[in-house]
């Protein structure tokens, strides 16, 4: 268990903004470790707005301090803040990766993917009550509301995962294949998977040019 509780350079909650965002996220809430971990959720699935679009292969891009940094990113750097702010709650914590099919997502970004397969989405569990439970910060309230999808919550006792349909009953997200849980994030894998599956993308600046774009933008009716 030790090792889910370590930071590393992408669980990097010892780095200065990570502690000070959690110190401000956390004043007023009771010291309790599932109140903490609710509170700590919220604040990364609003507070870091999700865009796929800024995705890049440098490893620091992955860490929690850089979510922080940016204020936007995708789901697997939410995921490892998440995680982050827990292990240093002496809370620990694994990232899971999935490749999950979005029937809702913008026709730009299928287009762009050429693919309407997310490979590598990131969620992370949390040790809480003598068990691991599930948490997805991924999707921010606003994007949600967009979307027309209730936002995930998290109560630190059921699994949070992403709802298969919709408020209105349509398809919304399907999980097709799982990749495993991971005491640290594996860069290496997950690039090389991205990589494999979106090939036509790493070639000239396309990556470079994606993250000029905003998925909230492509939302119709947004």
């Amino acid at each position: 268990m030790q090792r889910y509780l370590q930071p590393t350079d992408f669980f990097d909650y010892e780095h200065p903004d990570v502690q000070a965002w959690m110190e401000s996220r956390l004043e007023g809430v009771p010291e309790d470790p599932v109140e903490q971990v609710k509170a700590l959720y919220l604040a990364v699935r609003d507070g870091i707005s999700y865009n796929p679009y800024v995705f890049q292969t440098d490893a620091h891009t992955f860490s929690a301090s850089y979510a922080l940094k940016s204020g936007e990113t995708y789901c697997i750097p939410k995921a490892v803040l998440l995680g982050a702010a827990a292990r240093s709650l002496g809370i620990p914590s694994r990232l899971g990766l999935a490749d999950v099919r979005n029937h809702l997502s913008s026709p730009r970004l299928i287009e762009w993917l050429r693919s309407d397969i997310f490979r590598m989405h990131g969620y992370i569990e949390l040790f809480l009550n003598d068990r691991w439970v599930k948490a997805t910060p991924a999707f921010n309230r606003q994007l949600c509301e967009l979307m027309k999808v209730a936002p995930l919550e998290f109560d630190g006792v059921h699994d949070s995962m992403f709802q298969e349909y919709t408020e209105e009953g349509e398809a919304h997200m399907e999980y097709v294949n799982d990749h495993g849980l991971f005491d640290d994030v594996p860069h290496d894998f997950i690039v090389s998977g991205v990589r494999a599956a979106y090939g036509h993308l790493f070639s000239g600046q396309q990556l470079e040019e994606a993250g000029l774009r905003r998925l909230e933008q492509e939302i119709p009716g947004a």
